[in-house]
């Protein structure tokens, strides 16, 4: 293996990752089923110039916040707070031998809503851990390709604080455009060839309870995985029928039996929605039709959605949104509705409706820049 050792380091880095929205396979990655997800045009950036001692001074002025680290020490740091991601993605890149000789003082800034589903903290935590990479020694250079930036900031961010969820953010986050990602496969990413309009983000200003809405959605859908099982029954989310769950329903709770019967039928919709993104220029009201489907099981089964989010859907669709569904974890966050004829008109019916509004496009991945 060679290593990098850092001689001259550049004067100024910077590095910004894009949010994300999942277009297809919403609360279907942790049960190792494929996801569609597509990087948008809301960023965060860090901003770094070195010192000449070894402290990141990291300046949050989006949240009021600032946080120092300084490595002097040489040896891994304590978390002084929950999810302290610096200091976790710190951690893990030291796990690899990775050291640090100098400190920088880091200005983060972003557009990227948070605690709405839209991925602000794996693109911050993505473009930390790039940071982190251009700058240390020892680091080989498939460490900085966008799927192991990915699996770092999900170490960091996942593994490190035992929190719930899969891959999606991290990688997505990190290759941009939109990507298929089949975690039955190994994590295969794909990237897909669709060129789509203009969609429009709207931020209900209700805060997700990921933890909470799990506990509805993915603690039932694994019990009925249980008692399918305990008949001799073979069951797999990958290949087995929703036609076929009905013969189970009487060993199952009705919770049970309608969070997996959504499970299984939103599989179908993001098979579906593989086959017709996986052409440069697909039927664009299709992709708004099967966004619609998607978010009715996402509703009226797995109760993630909320009376605000789908008052402001339908508004987006009376004022000519192709379709749309609720992004994220569910509970509150965002929306988003594929507009691509007139999203100025949907994105004042969703204002109107008592959310904040962003029109977004696909865009790229991870992207570092530095002034010698």
């Amino acid at each position: 293996m060679e290593f990098k050792l850092k001689n001259k380091l550049p004067k100024e880095i910077t590095v910004s990752a894009p949010g994300r929205i999942c277009l297809f396979g919403e609360h279907q990655d942790y049960l190792q089923l494929p996801v569609i997800a597509m990087a948008i045009d809301l960023r965060v950036n860090i901003s770094c110039t070195p010192r000449q001692d070894q402290v990141f001074k990291i300046l949050l002025p989006d949240i009021n916040a600032e946080q120092i680290l300084d490595f002097s020490d040489g040896k891994e740091f304590c978390y002084t707070c929950e999810r302290d991601y610096f200091r976790s993605i710190y951690n893990v890149l030291f796990r690899q031998g990775i050291r640090f000789t100098r400190g920088y003082d880091c200005l983060v800034q972003g557009n990227i809503p948070i605690n709405s589903g839209t991925s602000s903290s794996s693109a911050l935590n993505n473009a930390w851990c790039r940071f982190l990479l251009e700058i240390g020694d020892y680091v080989l250079p498939a460490w900085k390709e966008p799927e192991a930036v990915g699996h770092f900031s999900y170490q960091a961010e996942v593994i490190e604080f035992q929190e719930p969820g899969g891959m999606m953010d991290q990688l997505s986050t990190a290759f941009g455009n939109i990507i298929y990602i089949d975690f039955a496969d190994n994590n295969r990413i794909e990237i897909l060839p669709a060129k789509l309009g203009t969609f429009v983000l709207g931020d209900s200003g209700q805060p997700k309870n990921t933890r909470q809405i799990l506990a509805r959605t993915k603690e039932p859908a694994l019990a009925a995985t249980r008692k399918i099982k305990a008949t001799g029954n073979q069951f797999s989310f990958a290949d087995f029928s929703h036609e076929h769950l009905a013969e189970f329903r009487k060993i199952l709770t009705a919770q049970e039996y309608q969070t997996t019967k959504a499970m299984l039928i939103n599989r179908n919709i993001t098979r579906d929605a593989y086959q017709l993104l996986s052409r440069e220029n697909p039927d664009h009201h299709l992709v708004g039709k099967l966004l619609n489907k998607h978010h009715h099981y996402l509703d009226k089964y797995l109760g993630i959605s909320t009376e605000k989010i789908n008052k402001m859907l339908s508004a987006a669709l009376e004022a000519g949104a192709y379709g749309g569904k609720i992004n994220g974890s569910g509970g509150g966050g965002c929306l988003f509705v594929y507009a691509p004829e007139n999203p100025q008109e949907v994105a004042a019916a969703i204002t109107k409706s008592g959310g904040k509004t962003f029109l977004i496009n696909q865009h790229t991945g991870l992207d570092v820049n530095y002034l010698e």
